[in-house]
């Protein structure tokens, strides 16, 4: 009897980052983590708004995302909820990042924190931020959109 893969629970969305930047592509990393960060995260004490990713002497850290300590917390702990955390990804992907990141003037977004065979990972985006002119352009396709759709359900 094997065991299937579960689908991935989300744990914290980052919806800001879609607004702020275009996403090209996505990675998945997993995370270096104590106890009582896992156990804060399977209670869903997560936030991912203010945090960022940066690339320092060829590792990837998580920086700003916070995460909540449960009262019930070991004593002997000191919990940071807003810690550096280690990114784990694989050295291929990390060279093709930091080159993206170096050269191209991309920056990585923490996405998505989420469970995936009882593990917690984060989706990476590689990004481009927007300018004000292009979040407009968005939100008015966004608005006719729904406007096309009402006078579409209208007419039928």
């Amino acid at each position: 009897m094997t065991k299937e893969p579960q689908a991935p629970r989300l744990i914290a969305e980052n919806r800001k980052a879609r607004f702020d930047y275009f996403i090209e592509e996505r990675h998945e990393a997993g995370m270096s983590l104590e106890g009582w960060e896992v156990k804060a995260m399977r209670a869903g004490r997560a936030q991912l708004k203010e945090a960022y990713v940066y690339l320092r002497g060829g590792e990837a850290f998580l920086i700003g995302a916070h995460l909540s300590p449960l009262p019930t917390a070991s004593t002997h702990v000191q919990p940071d909820p807003v810690r550096t955390r280690k990114l784990l990804l694989r050295r291929s992907e990390l060279q093709g990042l930091i080159g993206a990141v170096e050269r191209r003037g991309y920056t990585l977004v923490p996405l998505e924190l989420y469970w995936k065979n009882g593990r917690a990972k984060l989706q990476l985006g590689l990004a481009k931020g927007k300018k004000q002119h292009d979040k407009r352009a968005v939100e008015k396709d966004r608005d006719w959109q729904r406007d096309r759709a009402r006078l579409l359900r209208r007419g039928a």
